[in-house]
C-alpha cells in the first residue's frame, strides 16, 4: 500500500469560534480594530488551510498555536514577519497580526481545533490505548500483530519505538503520544490510508499536558503503576502520575484492567463510578478476575487462557516467542482488547505466536556461550521483571547488568535502579542512557549511591566500550549479560540533540564476531 498524506482541509475563523465557544475556551478575539467577542462576517469566514505551533513552518492561511512553557514572544514576532496573520494564545502579543484568537487553555484548544481541522478522524477509528509504567510497548506491538491478521493490515500503531499510519511503513516516534496537532494529522492520514483500528500508548504526560484532550478510546488498556517520571519538569508527585495514568479509564469506553496492579481496588472503583465497563485479567484466578493465564509445565513459551464465563471466547491454549510471565499477561491483555474491537479467539493466538517485538528480550550469544540480552527495561518494575526472568533461566552463572539513566527527566529511577541492581545483580557496568543536559558521570555517581549490596561496579561512560567491558567479564557459559534500557534506540539524546548511536546489538555482536 503506498503511503498517503491526509487530505488538505481547511477550516473556517467561524468554525474555530464555535469549537471554541462550545468548550468554553474563549476569552476575546483581537483585531487592529480592537477587541472584540464576534467576527465580522467577512473575517469569520476566512479560512485557514494549516495548522502550526511551529513558528518557522507558517504562511499566511496558517494557524499558530504559541503553546509551551518555552514559548517566547520572539518566536511569534518572526512568524508574523514571515507571513503569519493569525495566532491563538493564552495572553495577547503586541505584534502586527490580522487576528489574535485569546483562550483560556492553549493547549485544550489546539487539541480541539485539531481534531476539528483533521474532521474527527477519531470517529473513523476503533481506537485502543494502553497506559502502565511498563509494557505499553510490547502490549501494543501483540495486539498490532492480532489485529493485523484480523484487518489484512489495515492497523495503524503510535507506540515508544515505533509508529506506522499505512499499517507496513515505521517510523520512528518522537513522543511517547505525540502533541494533539500531531495526533490528529497521523490519524487523518491513517484514516486516508484505509486503516481501520488506530493502537497507541497514552502516557502520563499526554493527560498532564491535554495533548489527548476529549479523545475517547474504544477499548482502554491499564496495565500496571509504579513510580516513575517523578521530576520537576514531569510530575512532582507519585498522586500527580498516578491521577494522570487514571483518566485512560475515564475516557475509554471499556476498560481492561490488570488484577495483580498495585492500587487494583481504586482502579477498580475509578471505572464503577464512571459507570465504565472493566474486564479484569490477572496470573491467578479470583472473584474479580475476568481472565487468567496458566503457564504450560512443559513450554515455558505456552500459557493457557482460563476464564469462569469466557463471555469472549479466548479461553484456550496460546504460544509466544517472547519470555516472562510478564509478557504473557501483556499478550493476554492485548488478546481482550483485541476481541473487543473485532478480532477472533483464532487471530489472537496466531497474532500473539508472531509477535516481536524491536529491543525487547532479543539475545546473542556470547564467545564463550554465556547469554546476551537487550532490553529497553528502563524503569524499576521492568528491570526487575527482566532480571528475575534473566535469574530464573540462568540459576547457575553470574548476572552482568549494565544499565544507565536518562538525564533531565525521571530522577527518581537513579535510586530505583541502585536498589534493584542491589536486589538481582552480581555485577553492575553503569553507563551513559540519554543524558541530556546533565552530566552523565554525575548520574552513574547518583545510581552507584544507591547500590547497598557488595558487588563489583564499573562505571564506563562510552556505552559501546562499556558493551565490550560487560561482555567481556563473563567467564562461563552459565553467565547472563543484560544490556538494558536503550533496546533499539539507534540515538543518544545529548543536550537537545539526537546523536547517532549504533544499537546495543549491534555493538554486542560486533564485539562477538571480533573475538569468534
Amino acid at each position: 500500500m503506498k503511503r498517503l498524506e491526509a487530505k488538505k482541509v481547511t477550516i473556517s475563523l467561524f468554525a474555530i469560534r464555535d469549537c471554541l465557544e462550545k468548550e468554553d475556551l474563549l476569552k476575546e478575539f483581537i483585531s487592529p480594530e480592537g477587541w472584540h467577542l464576534t467576527l465580522s462576517d467577512t473575517l469569520g469566514q476566512r479560512e485557514v488551510t494549516a495548522l502550526s505551533y511551529d513558528s518557522r513552518d507558517v504562511t499566511a492561511e496558517t494557524l499558530f498555536f504559541c503553546k509551551g512553557l518555552n514559548f517566547k514572544e520572539i518566536y511569534l514576532e518572526n512568524a508574523v514577519k514571515d507571513g503569519l496573520e493569525i495566532y491563538v494564545s493564552e495572553v495577547p502579543y503586541e505584534v502586527p497580526a490580522q487576528l489574535g484568537i485569546i483562550v483560556t487553555d492553549i493547549k485544550k484548544a489546539m487539541a480541539v481545533l485539531s481534531m476539528a481541522f483533521y474532521d474527527y478522524p477519531q470517529n473513523k477509528l476503533k481506537l485502543i490505548g494502553f497506559t502502565g509504567t511498563k509494557g505499553k510497548t510490547t502490549a501494543a506491538y501483540f495486539t498490532k500483530y492480532i489485529l493485523d491478521v484480523a484487518t489484512q493490515q489495515k492497523t495503524a500503531l503510535l507506540s515508544t519505538m515505533n509508529s506506522t499510519l499505512d499499517g507496513k511503513t515505521f517510523f520512528k516516534s518522537a513522543l511517547t503520544t505525540p502533541e494533539s496537532l500531531d495526533l490528529y494529522r497521523m490519524m487523518a492520514t491513517a484514516v486516508a490510508n484505509g486503516m481501520t483500528h488506530f493502537i497507541m500508548e497514552v502516557s502520563s504526560q499526554a493527560y498532564k499536558t491535554n495533548r489527548v484532550y476529549k479523545l475517547f478510546f474504544d477499548v482502554g488498556i491499564f496495565l500496571n503503576i509504579t513510580p516513575d517520571h517523578i521530576s520537576p519538569i514531569e510530575h512532582p508527585t507519585f498522586d500527580d502520575y498516578f491521577y494522570c495514568k487514571r483518566q485512560l479509564i475515564t475516557h475509554s469506553k471499556v476498560i481492561v484492567l490488570n488484577h495483580e496492579a498495585d492500587y487494583f481496588p481504586l482502579l477498580k472503583e475509578t471505572a464503577q463510578q464512571q459507570k465504565v465497563p472493566a474486564i479484569v485479567y490477572g496470573s491467578q484466578p479470583a472473584s474479580e478476575v475476568d481472565y487468567s493465564f496458566a503457564v504450560s509445565s512443559e513450554d515455558s513459551l505456552r500459557f493457557i487462557v482460563e476464564s469462569p464465563a469466557d463471555a469472549l471466547g479466548l479461553a484456550g491454549s496460546y504460544h509466544l516467542r517472547l519470555g516472562g510471565d510478564f509478557n504473557k499477561g501483556n499478550a493476554l491483555s492485548a488478546a481482550i482488547a483485541s476481541v473487543l474491537v473485532g478480532a477472533s479467539k483464532e487471530e489472537c493466538q496466531q497474532g500473539i505466536a508472531a509477535t516481536t517485538v524491536p529491543g525487547r528480550m532479543e539475545s546473542l550469544t556470547n564467545t564463550n556461550g554465556a547469554t546476551v540480552y537487550v532490553d529497553y527495561a528502563h524503569n524499576y518494575d521492568s528491570l526487575k521483571n527482566l532480571l528475575t526472568f534473566v535469574r530464573e533461566e540462568h540459576p547457575d552463572g553470574r548476572l552482568i547488568v549494565l544499565v544507565g539513566s536518562t538525564g533531565d527527566k525521571a530522577i527518581s529511577r537513579r535510586k530505583d535502579f541502585g536498589r534493584v541492581l542491589s536486589e538481582l545483580a552480581d555485577v553492575a557496568v553503569l553507563t551513559t542512557d540519554d543524558p541530556a543536559s546533565e552530566d552523565p558521570a554525575k548520574i552513574c555517581q547518583e545510581i552507584q549511591a544507591h547500590i547497598t549490596k557488595e558487588m563489583p561496579v564499573y562505571t564506563v561512560l562510552d556505552r559501546g566500550e562499556a558493551i565490550a567491558h560487560a561482555l567481556s567479564l563473563s567467564t562461563t557459559a552459565d553467565d547472563a549479560i543484560v544490556l538494558a534500557g536503550k533496546g533499539a534506540d539507534l540515538y543518544q539524546k545529548v543536550n537537545g540533540v539526537d546523536e547517532p548511536y549504533a544499537g546495543d546489538f549491534a555493538l554486542a555482536e560486533a564485539f562477538i564476531n571480533k573475538k569468534n
